[in-house]
């Protein structure tokens, strides 16, 4: 494991996505990101303290596209029409209804209670998973629940799919996700579905 690890981190500084921290021949962190965790809005802080960026995300797959999972826990509706990163699984952490929740003046979401079972059912606990939603609050609470459940190695893809909203009102883009996040990093996506990829509801 440790020389997995070792090669993931080599990968990554080859990449130029981040800067190894030697100290007399070893690795001080393990926490590989250009962001601090305090820089994280606490929202898309996890109990694992694993954090990398899309670009990070997707350099780390690439050094072991066969040991290393992305999860996407959205909605199969966004995972279908906004699209999703071609290796990617949508296990969904929530569905989407169609009850309208006025405190938060949007569509109310119902937990799957089989997200667990689910991502346990394509994993094992000492796997190395990477997992996004569509800006880092949703795959923030899967990662708990799975580091509840004994997952040791799961990172927080922090800007997830679609990156964080444009927040300056003067702007003609406020509001609109164009900063960071998968799309917005260049990283292929697709609308291609592969339905083996997607654990879809079961009722």
């Amino acid at each position: 494991m440790a020389a997995f690890n070792l090669r993931i981190l080599f990968v990554l500084a080859f990449a130029g996505v981040f800067t190894l921290p030697f100290v007399s021949g070893q690795i001080t962190s393990n926490k590989i990101s250009g962001m601090a965790n305090q820089d994280l809005p606490k929202e898309k802080q996890t109990t694992l303290g694993l954090y990398v960026t899309s670009k990070e995300a997707h350099a780390m797959w690439l050094s072991a596209p066969r040991e290393i999972k992305i999860i996407d826990v959205r909605t199969p509706e966004e995972y279908i029409f906004i699209g999703h990163a071609q290796m990617a699984w949508n296990i969904p952490l929530a569905f989407q209804t169609y009850e309208w929740e006025a405190e938060k003046d949007q569509l109310k979401f119902k937990p799957n209670p089989d997200f667990l079972e689910e991502v346990q059912a394509i994993s094992e606990s000492k796997d190395t998973l990477l997992v996004m939603c569509r800006s880092g609050g949703r795959s923030a609470m899967a990662i708990n629940a799975l580091a509840k459940a004994g997952y040791t190695h799961v990172y927080q893809i922090t800007d997830g799919m679609e990156g964080d909203p444009v927040s300056d009102p003067e702007s003609d883009h406020y509001g609109q996700r164009l900063i960071n996040g998968w799309k917005n990093a260049g990283l292929p996506w697709t609308y291609v579905l592969n339905h083996e990829r997607m654990i879809l509801p079961k009722e």
